[in-house]
């Protein structure tokens, strides 16, 4: 079906910029008038100085707009098509579909739908909308998913991130469901887990984890589902602590890494909260991973969440041996990779080691950021050499 266009939405003087500049983000403030009736969710046109700049979903908030189409033609009765077409295409050439039957197909503004997410399970669609337009037109996703991937997709499955119902919009799945990366094999529970079910974006990561692993004594600190773990151990690590504060997390951490037949008595899986294990902790590690989850949602919480990140860093530090590896991250899309840096370079100061960075991590390829929105590199990390 042909989206509706309910309004048009009409910017000030000189506020075009960011939209020729293929920015997908409207701002309340830029704009100047709204020319008929409005509600969440609803396609407007976007128009300054007489000129059609693009269309898309209108929201009451400080994002006023997400931009779906940009230019003068209005959205056809395909864009749902072309657009999940197109994000098949590029998993497609980034070989990604080759090495795992578990992607994300839809990465927001990085495939041009800002709002939605889709990660894809090993036949089952996870969608999650981040805005009331996604929310409106997910049964059109749907049935445009179902033409994109027909021999692909067995059942989608709609993930709430408020106070709207999760449901299956399109058939219905068992969980938890097994999937498969590099070789390893993972249980996801996407009715019950965090965000989808599974972290997708660290998968390159944790292979790279296991070129540094063997013979390692190797602590996964927010181990979640235990990706890291499963991994170290994959490549000859001598032993891997996997430290959650949540019990269902470290309930599937264990199950994963049965299902990769490791033991999990020799590989303890702790329930605490990270910082008090290192802070108690007088053994030390070879290699540790930190990967936690956002610090700073927004950036009036960006203060408090640095101060996060560098006594954890701080600690972890002071726990690896001399020579030892650390694989830290930042998933807080309001913390840039120069602070997070920064703040590396105050918690080696604090923990009075020298650091070398090795390399660079960031998100894979199906989770592509548009050069037109760099707010979409959300995950960043390092491999830390500690002297």
């Amino acid at each position: 079906m042909k989206p509706k266009i309910k309004a048009s939405i009409e910017l000030k003087k000189d506020r075009e910029a960011s939209v020729k500049r293929m920015h997908p983000w409207i701002f309340s403030g830029a704009i100047q008038t709204v020319n008929g009736e409005v509600a969440d969710g609803d396609w407007v046109e976007v128009v300054c100085n007489k000129k059609t700049l693009g269309f898309g979903h209108f929201q009451k908030g400080s994002i006023a707009v997400r931009l779906i189409c940009f230019g003068d033609a209005a959205p056809s009765e395909t864009i749902w098509s072309d657009k999940l077409s197109a994000a098949r295409t590029l998993r497609m050439k980034s070989g990604v579909l080759s090495q795992t039957n578990a992607f994300r197909l839809v990465h927001g503004e990085g495939d041009g739908l800002p709002g939605l997410v889709i990660d894809i399970y090993n036949g089952v669609a996870v969608i999650q909308t981040h805005s009331a337009g996604m929310y409106n037109d997910r049964a059109h996703i749907v049935q445009a998913l179902r033409r994109a991937m027909p021999d692909e997709v067995t059942s989608a499955y709609h993930k709430s991130m408020n106070d709207r119902p999760s449901e299956y919009l399109w058939g219905i799945s068992p969980v938890p469901h097994c999937i498969h990366e590099h070789g390893q094999k993972f249980e996801v529970d996407w009715e019950e887990g965090q965000k989808t079910g599974f972290f997708l974006d660290q998968r390159e990561n944790r292979k790279l984890l296991m070129n540094y692993c063997k013979g390692q004594r190797v602590l996964n600190a927010f181990c979640y589902t235990g990706g890291f773990s499963v991994y170290a151990l994959a490549g000859g690590a001598e032993c891997v602590h996997s430290v959650d504060a949540s019990a269902k997390a470290i309930d599937l951490c264990r199950k994963n890494m049965e299902l990769n037949h490791l033991s999990v008595g020799d590989n303890p899986c702790v329930e605490e909260d990270v910082f008090k294990f290192l802070e108690n902790k007088e053994d030390k590690f070879d290699l540790i991973v930190l990967d936690p989850p956002a610090f700073a949602k927004h950036k009036e919480a960006r203060h408090q969440a640095m101060k996060g990140y560098q006594r954890l860093n701080a600690e972890a530090m002071k726990s690896i041996e001399k020579e030892g590896i650390l694989f830290t991250f930042s998933c807080s899309q309001a913390v840039d990779r120069q602070l997070f840096y920064d703040t590396l370079v105050s918690a080696a100061i604090q923990a009075g080691r020298e650091i070398k960075v090795l390399c660079s991590m960031s998100q894979p390829s199906d989770h592509p950021v548009s050069i037109f929105h760099p707010e979409g590199e959300y995950l960043k990390g390092f491999v830390l050499y500690v002297s």
